[in-house]
Formats: structure tokens, C-alpha cells, sequence
């Protein structure tokens, strides 16, 4: 068996357990059956019809995966974002709950030493995935992140929690002109997600995604301290849904977004990857060296890895959700608290939501 699927009132999710990808979500809300995650249009295309070098986990890219280290492999060796978006992980327990299911699975590599496991949970009529994953044992430092990625055939409009800031790195993802495509300015810093410069002069806003705009482009948004959970709300336009993204800022501090539309014209890419916008909310540089290193992300007091070891399990939570939209507009606000979520924008309206489970303030016993 490699696809893994759990199930609770309303919601369903698989696991591709070759490569511990989320190969799908489906949501049932307002007598429609919601799928906010992507799926690469290669992964059904024969293996060898694809570049002999590909990582696993670009040949069986979907929906989202654990990144340890995110990005470069250049401490211990292992595939692009580590062994955990690559290879294979087993079933340790999956099974109904009272009100839901929960299932734990195990990578088989280790990671600098260290048990990786990922805990998946649903529960009864909540339109989100409840994730956590434990690193026990190990030494030295490693980076992570999560890597949802959300397809649109129309584009959409985009909200956030509060940030300080987003900024591009110093090079774009694809420079050379032959092979693809970008809109953003490299390096660039802006603290209006409204106004980001662009390539060639001008500004470009963030909280849009254009379908128009062939390009790969990839941006950081630093929290700022406010005291709630950090969120990406999506209103996608044409799917007519909200997709919403939450963490522990505490945990992972930053958003990576990775702008993925048509801009990479060599395969598997090929100029199809469309409508794709990856939330990628970590604790993270560019690369495992760096994280662990010196970085532009540090000096700015920004954690960029945990410390592994030292008798302590790191364990950090996540958060990713699918609802009918509501006023047509994303959120300006999003608050949990009494097993609810509450979101406000042009309309408001509450959904259920396990307000202890991200460690926000004081958290009451599980």
C-alpha cells in the first residue's frame, strides 16, 4: 500500500507514503466537496519520461511535506528539502477516535540522527488537518518547514497575519531567460505587502495572484509579534473556496511563498505548472548550512532551526483548512479561541476549530 487515507465527518485525507506527500484533501462544505491541494501534472507519467536526476519528491510532488532541511541538503547528505519529502514512511498507528481519527506515521531514514514522525488528525465536521511532527534524539541543528501548495485555475486574492516585513533573496529561482521567468526584484524588502518591487521598476502587490503573470518567483514574509496564530488565508477565485494555512509563529517563524506559474520552461516543468502558490511556513534560510550558520534571517532575530538532542523532543504544529467563501473577499482577521474560529472581512462568520492545538497563550490539558 503506498497512498494512506484517513477519514473523519466531513473531511478526508491521504498520505502517499513513498514520499510522505499529502496526495490529497477533500473538504465537504456548503454540498460541495473542497480540494485546496495540488498535484504535479507529471506524477502519473512514466518514470522514465522524466529527467533521470529528479528528487523523489519532485517526482511525486503534491499537495504538502515535511522539509528537513528546507531546501539545499549541505550538512548531511540527502535529496533537495531532506529525507522526509523523499522517502519512504510507515504506519505506526492509524485509527478512529471518539471524535475523529488521528494516525501517526514514521520516516524510516533519519534525519541528523534523530526519529521523525508525522501525526495526522481530523475531527467530526472541522474543515482542517491537524498536524504535528516530533524529531526525538539526534544531535546538532536542523531547519524545516512545511510546503502546502494550493492550485488555482483563476487566480486569487490573498490575506495574512500580521507581518514585519517580506524580502527576496539575492538571486532569483530562475535567472537565466533561456529556461524561465520572474516578476519580483532581486534582492528586495518591502514592509507593504501592497507595494513589493518588481523586476524592471515598479511595484507589484502581494496579496494578489495574477494568472496572467507567467513567472517563478519566491518571497519571505517575516511575523511580526502579535500575540495570535500566524495565518494565509487564499480566496481562490475561480474554485470560489477559501483556503487557510495556520502555525505557532513561535514555532515557525516565517512564510515563504513560492509563486509558481509557468515560469520554468525546462521538464519536468515544462511550462505547465500553472495556478500554483506554495504557503511555506518554516524555520528556515536557504539551505542547511546557512540555517545553521550565519544568515540574513538571524540578523534579524529570526530563528532559522531547532537544536536537536540534548534529552528534549522538538515537535512543531500545523494547520491547513478548506471552507466555502463567505463575501467573497479573504479574512482581515482571523481569531481562535473556545473551539471555534472566527473570521472577519467584508462578512464574518465562525467555524470550528481546535483552538489549543497550535500552543497560542496558555493551553489547557489535551
Amino acid at each position: 500500500m503506498t497512498i494512506s487515507t484517513i477519514k473523519a465527518k466531513g473531511i478526508s485525507v491521504s498520505l502517499d507514503l513513498t514520499v510522505g506527500h499529502l496526495a490529497d484533501m477533500v473538504v465537504d462544505s456548503g454540498g460541495r466537496q473542497l480540494r485546496p491541494l495540488h498535484r504535479a501534472p507529471w506524477i502519473d507519467e512514466p518514470r522514465d519520461t522524466l529527467p533521470k536526476d529528479l528528487p523523489e519528491g519532485t517526482v511525486r510532488l503534491s499537495g504538502d511535506f515535511l522539509c528537513a532541511p528546507f531546501s539545499r541538503s549541505d550538512v548531511e547528505e540527502a535529496p533537495l528539502h531532506g529525507w522526509p519529502a523523499n522517502s519512504a514512511w510507515d504506519i505506526v498507528e492509524s485509527g478512529a477516535t471518539s471524535d475523529g481519527w488521528r494516525a501517526l506515521y514514521r520516516l524510516r531514514h533519519k534525519v541528523m540522527g534523530a526519529t521523525v514522525d508525522k501525526i495526522l488528525t481530523l475531527r467530526d465536521d472541522h474543515p482542517f488537518l491537524y498536524q504535528e511532527h516530533v524529531f526525538a534524539g539526534g544531535q546538532g541543528a536542523i531547519s524545516v518547514a512545511h510546503h502546502p501548495m494550493v492550485a488555482m485555475k483563476g487566480g486569487g486574492r490573498l490575506a495574512f497575519s500580521p507581518k514585519r516585513f517580506a524580502a527576496t533573496l539575492d538571486e532569483p529561482l530562475e535567472p537565466d531567460p533561456a529556461r524561465g521567468r520572474f516578476k519580483l526584484a532581486y534582492p528586495a524588502r518591502s514592509a507593504d505587502l501592497g507595494h513589493f518591487p518588481a523586476t524592471g521598476g515598479g511595484t507589484l502587490d502581494l496579496t494578489e495572484y495574477r494568472m496572467e503573470d507567467r513567472r517563478e518567483d519566491f518571497v519571505t514574509l517575516v511575523e511580526a509579534d502579535h500575540g495570535g496564530p500566524g495565518w494565509t488565508a487564499l480566496a481562490r477565485t475561480a474554485e470560489d473556496d477559501l483556503v487557510l494555512v495556520l502555525k505557532n509563529p513561535a514555532e515557525l517563524p516565517v512564510t515563504m511563498l513560492w509563486l509558481s506559474n509557468g515560469g520554468r520552461d525546462y521538464a519536468p516543468w515544462s511550462g505547465r505548472h500553472l495556478g500554483v502558490l506554495g504557503i511555506e511556513d518554516g524555520r528556515a534560510a536557504i539551505g542547511h548550512a546557512a540555517s545553521v550558520g550565519d544568515n540574513w534571517l538571524k540578523r534579524e532575530g529570526v530563528a532559522t532551526a531547532f537544536t536537536l538532542g540534548g534529552g528534549q523532543d522538538v515537535s512543531f504544529r500545523h494547520v491547513i483548512g478548506a471552507m466555502k467563501l463567505s463575501g467573497g473577499e479573504p479574512p482581515r482577521q482571523v481569531t481562535t479561541e473556545g473551539g471555534r474560529m472566527r473570521l472577519a472581512g467584508a462578512s464574518s462568520w465562525e467555524v470550528p476549530f481546535d483552538s489549543d492545538f497550535l500552543r497560542i497563550g496558555p493551553r489547557t490539558a489535551s
